[in-house]
């Protein structure tokens, strides 16, 4: 497929410096791009490569300054990486829109309603009563247990297991490995020293708009469901236990651990490999970083935390700063220890 200037720039709202004329075929990194491809430029640090890049069409801030002529057609946008992030999606969109079919061998029971212009993959298994929305994409071996509902242009990736009664909502990608359903961690401890298997009967509802990368795993509730609200983003290798809430346009990063029916806000952003306690409440648009245990319900909105157990943030890199100069605080310490004791033997004449 190629696209002229002119016409990237009606989509992403651009004003073209140079030819509208010139033509791309692909996408290319700006250190790297060739003659027939679009790059971007959002980092300055890379600005040195917008005047000895091949790419033919760069995407750039509309107002870049120019250091000395550049060969390139120029378009400039208000923000260069959301305009890449249109223009990618718009590609990934037209591409899917050429599968559509039913692969075989796969199995889809009788009982199971499929919508419009979808794609099932070979070796794919839907279940009695699935519901599976218009253009939505389901991948090779993607398993959908009974009771089980799709919406509209979503895409279930390679191997991608969602267990019965599940509800994926619209637009929502849910990348390979990924299980959605599977049993809460649920387990009542016996007089023999045992544990008794609590059966786990509730659902998943993932709803519009989510991404769920590979290999994450989201439990089903133990009665009730385990919600992912609209917009929530999360990575890969994620473990969401049973009975939670993620909020709208939450974001998690990898090796995120959330307990049994932690609530979590709107609009937080979770560092990788954090994890949180179960039961508690994360306020509205909080912060927390990269590897911190959260062991208590956090209130306040628009907090940042840090550190294991998690505490503010601030307060956390002075407490690392200060540990920092422990070493040097002890030598000053034995100094004024040895300091005072010369002045009381000089005041007793010793």
């Amino acid at each position: 497929m190629q696209f002229t200037a002119a016409q990237i720039a009606l989509i992403i709202n651009a004003r073209v410096e140079g030819d509208p004329a010139a033509v791309v075929a692909s996408f290319g990194k700006i250190e790297e791009a060739r003659s027939g491809q679009l790059t971007f430029l959002a980092n300055p640090k890379y600005e040195d490569y917008l005047y000895s890049t091949k790419a033919s069409v760069i995407i750039v801030h509309d107002t870049q300054d120019l250091k000395e002529p550049v060969n390139a057609t120029l378009l400039r946008v208000v923000d260069p990486y959301s305009a890449f992030a249109t223009l990618l999606a718009k590609y990934q969109e037209m591409i899917a829109q050429q599968m559509t079919g039913i692969q075989e061998p796969s199995y889809i029971s009788k009982t199971a309603r499929l919508g419009k212009n979808i794609f099932v993959g070979a070796f794919a298994y839907i279940g009695d009563n699935v519901e599976i929305g218009d253009n939505a994409k389901i991948y090779p071996n993607v398993y959908i247990g009974n009771n089980a509902r799709i919406g509209d242009q979503s895409e279930l990736h390679p191997g991608v297991r969602v267990y019965h009664d599940c509800l994926i909502g619209k637009n929502v990608s849910i990348h390979a490995g990924t299980v959605i359903g599977s049993d809460g961690f649920g387990f009542a401890p016996q007089a023999d020293g045992t544990f008794k298997k609590v059966p786990q009967i509730g659902n998943v509802i993932v709803e519009d708009n989510v991404e769920i990368g590979a290999n994450s795993t989201i439990d089903r509730a133990t009665m009730g469901s385990t919600l992912i609200r609209s917009g929530a983003k999360l990575d890969n290798l994620i473990q969401v236990a049973h009975n939670v809430e993620v909020g709208h346009h939450t974001v998690i990063a990898a090796q995120a651990g959330v307990s049994g029916s932690t609530k979590i806000g709107n609009n937080v952003m979770i560092g990788g490999q954090a994890g949180i306690v179960g039961h508690l409440h994360i306020a509205d648009n909080v912060k927390i970083n990269a590897q911190s245990g959260v062991s208590k319900s956090i209130k306040n909105p628009h907090t940042a935390v840090t550190g294991s157990p998690a505490f503010d943030y601030t307060s956390a890199l002075r407490s690392q700063a200060v540990t920092r100069k422990l070493p040097e605080l002890e030598k000053r310490v034995i100094e004024l220890e040895n300091l005072v004791k010369q002045l009381l033997m000089e005041k007793a004449g010793i």
